[in-house]
């Protein structure tokens, strides 16, 4: 096993929101007698104006950011302010939450790649491991695993949520898939919720529906509904650059070749046509794959999956990304190195993998170790060691990124 890095973890603040013990503020007298401490020992503190102290605070990492709010009462109020204070702050790497086991509740730690530390972290509202998620411009958006039209949106760091109107046909679909995107500007979002529902006695024949949800507005739209014949959905959709992409599957009738199992199908979010044949511009996947993922990184679509054995596909000889150029060909990006697919140890058939901004993770279902890949520099990189411990043989292993931002809610 290669070295993972430091094993420093630290408690997250629990509640972003909530009162906080601080440290009172106290200037420097004027009437002191010590001229020497009243011409050194003012704090630069004391003579920044609010907006300049923001400025520098901004400049942060999101975690210190907020733990600078217990050092005096004036930087707690500034920390705690509104949240377009923040509007301006740093781009924030993404951070990674891997779920711990527990039947009582929801919690895991999370992982903050700029300084290389594990927090311990209660995800607000989500109440199993196994709920959809995705993510976009520090909001995530959730999906009941068991009733699929039960849908939240939380900011992690802020623990801000509030559940949508419950999207149709949640509790009847075969399959479903959730995309979300927020626009970065108005900070209005759009959640994307695709359905696929196997025709009765028919077993090549597969229902297509979208169902989009706009906050504006807060309410549900169905714009396409359509057939699928050869092809079913499964739960992997994304949102990038105003395009719904979304895997299906072949059920065995259409194709034979073991290289075109799966195909990428497009729907346009912003002109939605009610009547095109989603297959007729599928693509396929550029190899035999397994666990394809999606993701959006700063707009580029991604495709992250585990390469098939030749002779046996549903084996993985390693793991490649490729990104989606023109809408047309997949250009390979990376494979990833052999001696971090050993790293994993016992690595088995699945493996969980997500990203945003320019960073992916990869993390084996059946390890709580993880890696990072900055595609923008090409870089490969353990995770520091993550604190989550394997208690028993079959304990699987799973999580999801997001942005870590101050300003935006649900």
């Amino acid at each position: 096993m290669l070295a993972m890095g430091s094993e420093e973890w630290e408690l997250y603040p629990s509640s972003y929101i909530g009162a906080q013990e601080v440290i009172e503020y106290r200037p420097i007298s004027e009437d002191s007698d010590d001229d020497w401490n009243r011409d050194v020992a003012v704090s630069l503190d004391a003579v920044l104006p609010d907006d300049l102290l923001e400025k520098v605070l901004s400049l942060l990492p999101v975690a210190s950011i907020i733990r600078s709010g217990s050092v005096c009462k004036r930087w707690h109020e500034i920390v705690h302010a509104q949240r377009h204070t923040w509007s301006k702050m740093v781009p924030q790497k993404p951070w990674y939450f891997m779920f711990t086991c527990s039947e009582d509740a929801v919690s895991g730690y999370a992982y903050d790649p700029s300084l290389r530390k594990w927090y311990e972290f209660d995800f607000p509202c989500i109440e199993k491991s196994n709920w959809s998620t995705s993510s976009s411009s520090g909001l995530v958006c959730m999906m009941d695993s068991e009733n699929r039209g039960r849908i939240m949106v939380c900011n992690p760091i802020t623990k801000d949520w509030k559940r949508l109107l419950d999207a149709p046909g949640g509790k009847t679909a075969d399959y479903s898939a959730l995309a979300f995107s927020v626009d970065r500007s108005s900070h209005q979002y759009t959640v994307a919720v695709a359905r696929s529902n196997q025709v009765p006695s028919e077993y090549y024949q597969w229902e297509f529906t979208i169902h989009l949800y706009e906050s504006d507005t807060g309410n549900w739209l169905t714009p396409f509904t359509g057939m699928l014949l050869g092809w079913r959905g499964g739960d992997e959709c994304v949102i990038c650059d105003g395009v719904l992409y979304y895997l299906v599957y072949s059920t065995g009738i259409v194709v034979n070749n073991n290289e075109h199992r799966h195909c990428l199908v497009m729907y346009d979010l912003s002109t939605r046509p009610n009547h095109t044949s989603l297959m007729s511009m599928a693509i396929p996947v550029p190899c035999a794959l397994t666990c394809g993922r999606l993701m959006n990184l700063s707009e580029r679509l991604v495709l992250v999956g585990g390469i098939g054995k030749q002779d046996r596909p549903g084996i993985i000889k390693g793991i490649g990304i490729w990104e989606l150029q023109n809408n047309k060909v997949w250009h390979e990006v990376a494979r990833m190195p052999h001696k971090f697919f050993q790293g994993f140890g016992e690595f088995d058939e699945v493996f969980a993998s997500c990203g945003a901004d320019d960073i992916i993770y990869i993390q084996s279902y059946g390890s709580p170790a993880l890696l990072t890949f900055e595609i923008n520099h090409k870089l490969w990189k353990w995770s520091a060691k993550s604190p989550v411990t394997k208690r028993f043989p079959l304990q699987l292993f799973t999580g999801f990124s997001f942005e870590p931002r101050l300003d935006i809610t649900s």
